[in-house]
């Protein structure tokens, strides 16, 4: 399984935030301590705030904060929807599949319990989860 950029981006957006509870930061801020791209970053915070996990905040002191506490933030439900889809194979998408055994080849129904088991995994984790060490995380963004 390959998380897309965007979904990294987000757990690491959301991850920054949970580490500054309660501060607005800019994009920038967060894109040069977390390295990512300022520019993919702000696309990533529009899905956030579209999502409900953060707010936005234009003009001079404005940024973007975190408005759900870390431990009501489920990391599963982000990767799902922040993934554009999980076709971890052609066949999973019968509109594209060109594979002449899919009907009745035994690799797609392993590879679907496959990630139907990432996911649950991931549903076991929130935010709080992956913040329980701020401070030591904190050193490590300071620029």
């Amino acid at each position: 399984m390959h998380l897309t950029r965007f979904t990294d981006n987000a757990l690491r957006c959301l991850t920054y935030l949970a580490l500054h509870p309660g501060q607005t930061e800019t994009v920038g801020t967060i894109a040069r301590r977390m390295a990512l791209s300022e520019d993919h970053l702000v696309k990533v915070v529009q899905r956030l705030a579209h999502l409900g996990y953060v707010e936005t905040m234009r003009g001079r002191g404005g940024g973007v904060r975190l408005i759900v506490e870390p431990k009501q933030i489920n990391v599963g439900a982000v990767v799902r929807q922040t993934e554009e889809n999980f076709r971890l194979v052609e066949c999973f998408d019968e509109h594209t599949n060109t594979c002449p055994i899919a009907p009745s080849c035994g690799l797609a129904p392993a590879l679907d319990e496959a990630l139907k088991a990432f996911l649950e995994v991931l549903d076991r984790y929130t935010l709080e989860d992956f913040t329980r060490s701020p401070r030591r995380l904190v050193k490590l963004l300071i620029a």
